[in-house]
């Protein structure tokens, strides 16, 4: 029984999990709860371990080749591998729904991260990899989330304007995360991923994505929102300062207050150098 470690706060260090929490991790049966817990696991072990759990062969060859190559790759790389892995064993399977919808319902985060990610493998047109991806970006489960706009990002980038079409419903659901979904997904420079050029170039292209959060009473979307502006400032500077003014002129609200203060933080914190340099230069 594992339900006396799901309320745990996690080890400070790696060093310091304790072996049973391990053994959970690994097996499959609790989730991570922090960045070391993740670095932590015995990866191999878990895939062979999430692979019998969803019937599939835990000693199959595609699985084991997979991770006999892992250690050539870094952490995230290696994840993207197995769960490749996994689809891979899956697709020809009579079964498949059934064995997809194991995982994605799996008691372990990473299991569910590689469900997540086997939409990223599949040949679906945006529209549905959205609709597939929906259940992930509102997981429990912040590691799941961010592996779910990972998983679509390249394709959103290569569909920016039908990507914003389709996300317009988002940014006005009920659930945070899916709205923070949108925002994180379109930002123009991201973390972990590829940039989206046009919109670093046009970043007014998201802004119907952008409008109706300014004013977001969740913090996790307002983060988003303002970290969205600040990727933009580093090529439009002039289109976020209006952006900007405009918003802090129409929404007198702490929570756009909050937004245009920290997407403003790149610009200003460019004029305080400047402002410094200068005075540094008055004084020689």
């Amino acid at each position: 029984m594992t339900a006396h470690l799901l309320g745990r706060k996690g080890a400070a260090r790696i060093a310091l999990i304790p072996p049973e929490v391990l053994d959970a991790l690994n097996d499959g049966a609790v989730p991570t709860v922090h960045l070391n817990e993740f670095l932590a696991l015995d990866l191999p072990r878990l895939a062979r371990n999430v692979a019998r759990h969803i019937g599939l062969e835990p000693e199959a060859e595609r699985l084991a080749d997979a991770l006999a190559m892992l250690p050539a790759f870094k952490k995230v790389k290696q994840h993207e591998h197995v769960a490749r892995a996994l689809y891979d064993m899956a697709e020809p399977r009579g079964d498949r729904d059934a064995i997809a919808y194991a995982l994605a319902t799996h008691a372990s985060d990473v299991a569910r991260s590689w469900a997540a990610q086997w939409v990223m493998f599949s040949s679906l047109p945006l529209a549905h990899k959205l609709e597939a991806v929906r259940r992930f970006a509102a997981d429990p489960h912040f590691g799941v989330r961010e592996v779910a706009w990972m998983a679509v990002r390249d394709k959103v980038a290569g569909a920016v304007d039908e990507s914003v079409t389709l996300l317009g419903p988002w940014v006005r659901h009920g659930d945070e995360n899916i709205r923070r979904f949108a925002s994180e997904l379109t930002r123009p420079r991201g973390v972990w991923c590829a940039q989206i050029e046009l919109l670093k170039r046009e970043p007014w292209r998201a802004l119907p994505l952008l409008e109706p959060l300014k004013a977001d009473p969740s913090r996790y979307v307002q983060k988003s929102v303002a970290n969205w502006l600040n990727d933009a400032s580093k090529t439009q500077p002039e289109w976020v300062e209006e952006v900007c003014a405009r918003w802090a002129r129409t929404s007198n609200t702490a929570a756009t207050e909050y937004i245009v203060r920290r997407g403003l933080r790149s610009i200003l914190n460019a004029e305080d150098a400047e402002e410094n340099s200068e005075d540094a230069e008055n004084f020689k």
